[in-house]
């Protein structure tokens, strides 16, 4: 009764003042009967602001119905009528709306182009400015911010330029807001130079602007500006902080951030948002120290602080990445998974995947409703890292079969997959994948397609993409390609590479001359290695590693030239690793040299007690020098110590399935056809000339029965398998765990010449491209 009582009053103000007030719908009609009934629905005014009660209230039709009925309507009745349309989105309907104005003024026109930034339609609303100028409409200072915004938005700089003429045609260069609009723009649209000019220009700045200049200075990456500014400024808000505290934390400075934000808590009445604590806690988990995400935690705690949202996820990933991914776990047990991203979740599966916790890792990227690309790669390269290639290409599949778009990131992992399998065909994919993708320019995805092809046996592929990639070469590019070209034995062409590399001021890096230094290897160039290893020290400045100095310990051993190589181990002050001294037992062995050889062996096994192929070297080295009780001591110590013998194993691709051989192995489903296919070819290859070097046996045989066993080494079995499993002419790709002895590397040498085709063997060290009776090592392996 109360509120009908209201109703009682005719004077126009008093109705004005009601339905100001009114926020129900049932007054807004209750009012409306009392205006028709007192006759004053005449008024434009009064009829305008009942409409706007009815829009404001949810009852557009009947905002719209008082609209259509209205007998006489002005530009504001228009105006009204079309913000209740954008207010409710309804854009089609105010677009029409709209067009029907007999005239429009410049809260028509600023009205559209606000509604249509606020909804995203960033360039709809920047064109609706440019129609408002050719209608000789004078924009006014909220219909440049927000003009401005939608440039800054969509980052064209030609159209902002045109905007910025027309502030300062109308005279709005000088007003705060705008001038903070227009150096927001510059700044985002890649202009910083005119966009410190329009700050430098500004007759008066407020805190907004100071903000601005901060966020610019530290998007540049000049933090020492960015703290200038911060210092200078006499008054500052919660943006400024984080804006500091963000910059810092992007930057690398996370120090300098967590002690921005203790200055805050000290010296400001300010409280901390969720974004300074998302913040807080990013350079915390930058910095990978638990105890200090720990305070920062204690703070939350304290100060019953919302965590719901990016706080939650940003605490998460502190305690995933900083080591106490078990807190990160229990917090999502007790908070449950409805507020977590993508990005909290991946963080604990990285989390879990550096602990090397796969079933786990696997439960949480199952638990994700929709993993994004970044959760997809994270666990495919959790796969890959930790040796379960298998696993890595099922989840490719499923990423793809799912119609989750790799990125470029999730391109180079999958070609890393690649590699490892030496799959040339899975690479392909990729590739093809790449490309139909648009990743194909990518830099990481080039670098990982040169490494692929070099890896999976396809040299001349990996030349190609190098030489595509001309414009975007990096560092990597280069020493990818130095790198394949060497394992391919190829050293003089990546020799040639590298003083190209320097001619051209490329940077190289000691990978670079890790590639380097095996290219001089693998072809014997020993003056050429001293070089290189000289040039690197003393010119480049770069300090040796344990992979250098196993390069020239190789390089010296290769050569036969041992004391020269034990000379180097003397000289240099670096530990070498088991690669240091298994390169030289290994050249112990092949140049029969046993002194040295035990050396190296005692000096492998303090670093690595279970290391087989040390004993075997061994025992290989004392076998080949006549000192059989000696060998079979080795081999009865590495018993007693229950080290367990590496198996040799190889394997060929055939059909997208890998089939792998054991020596002597009677597992393959072909074995039959297998071994009378090898039996075939070992009568053909001897009738050729080849004669079985049963020295490689180093047991005391019948010599039928050790040219048996020379038969039916694991590359001979999958090279058969490989001739009766594909056409002729095609080029099969054999990939072994263990160096190929010296019977096998000659028998390969004829079956190539016998069965008019390439066969490509990749070994742990190096590629044999067996072709035409001859091998590209030039028999220097």
């Amino acid at each position: 009764m109360k509120e009908t009582t209201m109703l009682t009053s005719s004077s126009p103000s008093d109705f004005y003042s009601q339905i100001l007030k009114s926020k129900n719908p049932l007054t807004g009609k209750l009012i409306h009967a009392q205006v028709i009934k007192t006759g004053l629905h005449l008024s434009i005014f009064l009829m305008n602001n009942l409409m706007n009660v009815y829009s404001k209230n949810g009852t557009l039709s009947d905002a719209r119905k008082l609209f259509d009925e209205m007998p006489v309507k002005n530009t504001s009745s228009w105006n009204t009528i079309l913000s209740a349309y954008l207010n409710r989105n309804e854009l089609d309907n105010a677009y029409i709306m709209f067009n029907a104005m007999p005239e429009r003024d410049d809260v028509s026109w600023t009205t559209m182009i606000s509604s249509y930034k606020h909804l995203g339609f960033f360039r709809t609303a920047v064109r609706i400015f440019l129609d408002m100028i050719k209608a000789g409409i004078r924009p006014t200072e909220y219909t440049f911010t927000n003009v401005l915004a939608s440039v800054a938005n969509i980052r064209d700089l030609d159209v902002g330029r045109k905007v910025h003429s027309f502030v300062i045609k109308f005279g709005f260069r000088s007003y705060v807001p705008v001038a903070n609009s227009l150096f927001n723009m510059y700044v985002k649209s890649g202009d910083r130079v005119v966009a410190k000019c329009v700050f430098d220009s500004m007759g008066s700045k407020n805190v907004s602007s100071w903000n601005g200049m901060i966020s610019l200075h530290m998007e540049s990456g000049r933090v020492d500006l960015a703290r200038a500014q911060f210092e200078d400024m006499t008054e500052s808000d919660l943006v400024t902080w984080n804006s500091m505290i963000t910059g810092y934390s992007k930057h690398g400075y996370d120090f300098e951030a967590l002690k921005v934000f203790s200055d805050m808590l000290k010296v400001s009445d300010l409280k901390p948002d969720k974004y300074t604590i998302a913040s807080v806690l990013s350079a915390s988990a930058n910095l990978g120290n638990l105890v200090i995400g720990k305070q920062v935690h204690a703070y939350i705690i304290i100060t019953d602080f919302n965590i719901s949202g990016p706080v939650e996820n940003a605490l998460i990933s502190m305690y995933a990445k900083s080591g106490g991914v078990e807190i990160a776990q229990k917090i999502v047990e007790q908070r449950g998974t409805s507020n977590l991203d993508n990005i909290g979740v991946t963080a604990l599966l990285d989390g879990y995947i550096k602990l090397g916790d796969l079933t786990l890792a696997r439960h949480i990227f199952d638990s994700l409703r929709g993993p994004d690309v970044v959760a997809w790669t994270a666990m495919i390269v959790g796969y890959m890292q930790n040796g379960l290639n298998k696993d890595a290409v099922e989840l490719i599949r499923l990423m793809i079969k799912e119609g989750s778009k790799p990125n470029d990131f999730t391109l180079s992992a999958m070609l890393s997959v690649a590699s490892s399998l030496g799959s040339l065909n899975y690479g392909k994919e990729i590739h093809a994948s790449a490309l139909r993708l648009g990743e194909i320019s990518s830099v990481s995805v080039g670098n990982g397609l040169i490494n692929m092809y070099g890896k999976c046996g396809s040299i001349d592929r990996a030349r190609r993409v190098f030489n595509l990639i001309h414009w975007k070469k990096d560092t990597v590019s280069w020493t990818s390609m130095i790198s394949s070209l060497a394992q391919h034995g190829l050293g003089i062409e990546a020799i040639e590479l590298f003083e190209k590399m320097l001619e051209l001021g490329i940077k190289f890096d000691h990978i670079t001359y890790v590639g380097v230094l095996n290219a001089c290897t693998h072809v014997g160039m020993v003056d050429q290695g001293r070089k290189y290893y000289n040039m690197m020290k003393n010119v480049h400045k770069i300090e040796p590693t344990q992979g250098h100095c196993a390069c020239m310990i190789d390089l010296f051993g290769r050569a036969g030239l041992l004391s020269e190589a034990y000379d180097f181990i003397k000289s240099t002050c670096i530990e070498l690793d088991v690669v240091g001294w298994g390169s030289l037992l290994s050249s112990c062995r092949v140049h029969k040299n046993v002194e040295l050889g035990k050396l190296a062996f005692e000096n492998l096994v303090l670093i690595e007690p279970d290391n087989s192929g040390a004993y075997s070297a061994l025992a290989n080295l004392y076998s080949a020098c006549g000192k059989r009780e000696d060998a079979a001591k080795i081999r009865k110590l590495m018993k007693d110590r229950g080290v367990k013998k590496e198996q040799g194993s190889s394997w060929v691709e055939v059909r997208n399935k890998v089939h792998i051989f054991g020596a002597e192995d009677t597992l393959h489903p072909q074995k039959e056809e297998i071994y009378k296919t090898m039996e075939k070819i070992w009568k053909e290859i001897k009738k050729m000339g080849f004669v079985p070097n049963t020295e490689c046996v180093l047991h005391d045989l019948e010599e039928e029965v050790k040219e048996g066993m020379l038969m039916h080494h694991s590359e001979k079995l999958a090279i058969a398998f490989g001739l009766i499993s594909t056409p002729e002419n095609t080029t099969l790709r054999i990939m072994k765990n263990l160096r190929v002895c010296n019977d096998c590397h000659s028998a390969i040498k004829f079956i190539s010449k016998l069965v008019g085709r390439e066969i490509i063997v990749r070994d742990p060290t190096r590629f044999h491209h067996f072709k035409d009776g001859s091998c590209s090592c030039h028999d220097y392996w």
